[in-house]
């Protein structure tokens, strides 16, 4: 972690986020970060995949697709989004499912959120989407407030269920 005077020089010197699309060579590190994500989420445990699953799903089959920003100074990875597209037989229009958005711990309050936030609605928004969503751990309060001061509604009647297949 960034001691507290080094976060407060480091967020006024740091430059505008900029998400850009992932690239080969960032999948090991996106591994990481969906592990720390994980962690976060008490959930660890359930992480079955590998940096191979991932490259396959976004390089391979197309079924995922990332933005990452890249660590002031271009060492390694501060933040991603990973989403897919889906389909609401309601809009008749595709949409957008947002899987993931992580930001490390010392980099949030950066805005790094917002600019991978900003460019997956703007992304949806582009494709001609009906729908960009996502889900939110109801304990998440930092992510619910998050999310509805960027705009996004809780939909208090709906909550998500889930079949695994085990192996």
């Amino acid at each position: 972690m960034v001691s507290p005077p080094a976060r407060a020089w480091m967020l006024q010197t740091m430059p505008n986020p900029e998400p850009r699309p992932i690239r080969p060579a960032d999948v090991g590190e996106l591994h990481e970060m969906v592990r720390e994500l994980a962690d976060f989420e008490k959930i660890g445990h359930l992480v079955k995949s590998s940096p191979g699953d991932l490259a396959d799903a976004i390089f391979g089959q197309r079924l995922l697709e990332a933005l990452v920003i890249d660590r002031p100074g271009g060492d390694g990875l501060a933040a991603f989004a990973l989403f897919y597209r889906n389909f609401s037989s309601f809009t008749g229009k595709p949409g957008l499912w947002l899987e993931d958005l992580y930001v490390r711990p010392d980099f949030r309050g950066t805005g790094f959120g917002k600019s991978l936030f900003t460019a997956f609605i703007d992304t949806a928004r582009q494709r001609g989407c009906g729908r960009a969503e996502w889900s939110v751990l109801d304990w998440n309060q930092p992510a619910v407030d998050f999310y509805r001061a960027h705009g996004g509604e809780l939909m208090p009647d709906w909550r998500i269920c889930r079949i695994t297949f085990k192996d």
